[in-house]
């Protein structure tokens, strides 16, 4: 399986994601994740301490990726109209990170409609860094997602320290001597349930 994960705006969480559900997915079969920002803030944070999983950029992509079964692609920032359509187009699942604020909304709203305009139809939106209750940020952005007809995970990734930490540390989250690690770890199997749920389902179409 290839999943895709971009984001017209930083600050949404896209390394973090990219990096918890390739961990998560090379617990079903090899995984290889494929550093394609500028900032290679997958591979710095792989170089650390590393991975459970394969990390390269994209330049070696071709050469590494024969040997995997899941490749998931964590994307520049802000790109193309023209990236888009190849990143679409050559994925099965392609997540959108969002933080819920209005500034991020306007610029998915940008994003999905250049999708949509490219025919893509396997994207769908994750919201991230989502403060606790009783903030209502979350649901709020949820249901404009809703009301706008996207696609959106079921899962909402939580806002933890804990993400922070394990960036620093060059560790996935679970590893963290955190009170919340395996909360924030959860979040992240839910949402990789419901990628691998979306897959079996397709394959027995």
């Amino acid at each position: 399986m290839i999943v895709t994960v971009a984001s017209l705006k930083g600050g949404q969480a896209k390394t973090t994601t990219a990096v918890h559900i390739a961990a998560l997915m090379q617990q079903d079969a090899q995984t290889l994740l494929v550093d394609g920002d500028p900032n290679r803030s997958a591979l710095n944070w792989h170089k650390r301490k590393g991975f459970p999983f394969e990390v390269c950029d994209e330049r070696q992509a071709v050469k590494f990726s024969r040997d995997f079964q899941h490749i998931i692609f964590d994307t520049q920032a802000r790109p193309s109209k023209e990236d888009l359509s190849v990143l679409a187009g050559g994925c099965d699942q392609l997540i959108i990170p969002l933080t819920p604020d209005a500034l991020s909304l306007d610029t998915l709203f940008v994003l999905t409609d250049t999708l949509k305009q490219l025919g893509a139809t396997q994207f769908k939106v994750l919201l991230t860094i989502v403060p606790p209750k009783p903030a209502h940020d979350g649901a709020e952005v949820r249901q404009a997602l809703k009301n706008a007809g996207l696609p959106v995970f079921k899962t909402d990734i939580r806002r933890y320290k804990a993400y922070q930490k394990a960036a620093l540390a060059g560790v996935l989250v679970r590893d963290m001597a955190d009170e919340y690690a395996m909360a924030a770890w959860t979040d992240y199997v839910s949402v990789v349930d419901e990628i691998m749920s979306k897959t079996e389902a397709s394959t027995h179409v």
